[in-house]
């Protein structure tokens, strides 16, 4: 059974900025090389008919993770992080895979006006397919998730500041 997931964060900044930001090249591998943890990169990114697309992909060493998905994983986690923007209603898709994992994360990002600054706000769900141990591991993902949206947004208006 899936875990649905919904996480906000607010910004400073208008959406008009933040939307420059998250599809932008140079700050995705700014923000990779700050977050992204061991071996990120900024595996492709593409701009057309009105979209960005790009794959990132991240890593968390297994130092860093609960006991119960070290004693899944064997290792460090590998993410696979595809994202898809559209300057039309700046909206954006999110697909991740985790390495080791039979699962994933589907989500839509909608940034839209709020207090003369911006709110994201990421809607989707966390599906794992373990039995027993899915729903632990579902939870586990979406916590790290929101941990991880959270410190996105932080570096998103540290990025601003510091071009603007």
């Amino acid at each position: 059974m899936a875990r649905r997931i919904e996480h906000h964060t607010t910004s400073t900044w208008p959406v008009q900025d933040v939307f420059k930001a998250l599809v932008d090249e140079s700050y995705l591998r700014d923000r990779l090389a700050v977050l992204g943890g061991t071996d990120a990169q900024l595996v492709s990114f593409d701009e057309s008919d009105g979209k960005t697309s790009y794959q990132l992909k991240q890593g968390v060493s297994a130092e860093h993770l609960p006991s119960v998905a070290k004693s899944l994983l064997g290792g460090d986690l590998v993410i696979h992080r595809t994202e898809v923007w559209t300057e039309a209603g700046a909206t954006g898709t999110v697909e991740v895979t985790l390495n080791g994992v039979p699962g994933r994360l589907d989500g839509t990002i909608v940034l839209s006006e709020h207090q003369g600054g911006t709110r994201s706000a990421l809607t989707g769900q966390v599906k794992v397919s373990i039995p027993l141990m899915g729903g632990k591991l579902e939870t586990m993902i979406a916590e790290q998730v929101a941990k991880l949206l959270d410190k996105e947004n932080e570096f998103t208006t540290e990025w601003l500041a510091n071009r603007g």
